[in-house]
């Protein structure tokens, strides 16, 4: 049983198109209620959705209870949902959209994990299966990130949840990890390189220049490093912080 937020994203889409092909049970997020259920629709009869915001703490004790009544359990957890503001220098990024890239990209994390390691840790109590957790986080969650300032620390805030409740829950059954990709061809990127118009092929070739690579990562790259963690045959990685960027941080 999967429970995916942000499942209408880039990555979201991807992730939850992978694990309804290996044959899991479904519980999708998102905050576009339509997309959602058209997806959740299409993938079929062992996929539940609730469309919500995960700064709201209450989406998150509501998902977790709707893969306990439809499904019984909760094996993965992959808390995909968040936003990124435009890229601007740290003093003209306005106290508005500074405290909304928090409340949904640290904060809906923290609620998150709030909800979902109670119950993964009881079920492990239970049987001793263990469970994962997957919070994607982003490169900018390891390095610094000119102009994307909030969304940095955003996510250095997840990063520092992760490794931090991969600590407590070491010997409890749940492996919590943090996957941390660079600019990924997702609507993220795309949607700010397509505001470049003419300039487009400028633009991105600036967006990739700190990756040895050259390039964006395609999503199905990215979905290979998400996967990883949440395989129970990663049994033994916890509180990893795994890089999927072209070599960015190798140096």
């Amino acid at each position: 049983v999967v429970l995916l937020t942000g499942a209408t994203g880039g990555f979201g889409e991807a992730a939850a198109r992978y694990f309804a092909k290996a044959g899991a049970s479904l519980v999708l997020s998102d905050l576009a209620a339509d997309r959602l259920h058209a997806l959740a629709h299409e993938l079929g009869g062992k996929t539940v959705a609730l469309n919500g915001d995960v700064a709201d703490p209450a989406i998150a004790e509501r998902l977790v209870d709707l893969a306990l009544s439809e499904f019984g359990r909760l094996d993965i957890a992959v808390n995909n949902a968040g936003i990124v503001h435009d890229m601007m220098p740290l003093p003209k990024i306005p106290a508005d959209v500074a405290r909304r890239v928090i409340n949904v990209d640290l904060m809906g994390v923290f609620y998150a994990m709030q909800a979902q390691l109670p119950v993964m840790e009881s079920h492990f109590r239970a049987t001793g299966e263990s469970a994962a957790i997957v919070n994607v986080a982003s490169v900018a969650g390891v390095v610094g990130a000119p102009m994307l300032s909030v969304y940095a620390a955003a996510k250095h805030g997840v990063v520092g949840l992760t490794k931090s409740a991969a600590i407590e829950y070491a010997r409890r059954g749940v492996r919590i990890n943090a996957l941390c990709p660079s600019f990924a061809r997702t609507p993220m990127a795309t949607d700010f390189l397509d505001k470049a118009g003419d300039n487009r092929a400028a633009a991105e070739a600036a967006m990739v220049q700190a990756i040895p690579m050259r390039r964006l990562a395609e999503v199905e790259e990215v979905i290979a490093g998400l996967v990883y963690l949440a395989d129970p045959a990663s049994s033994f990685v916890t509180g990893q912080t795994v890089h999927i960027d072209g070599g960015l941080t190798a140096a």
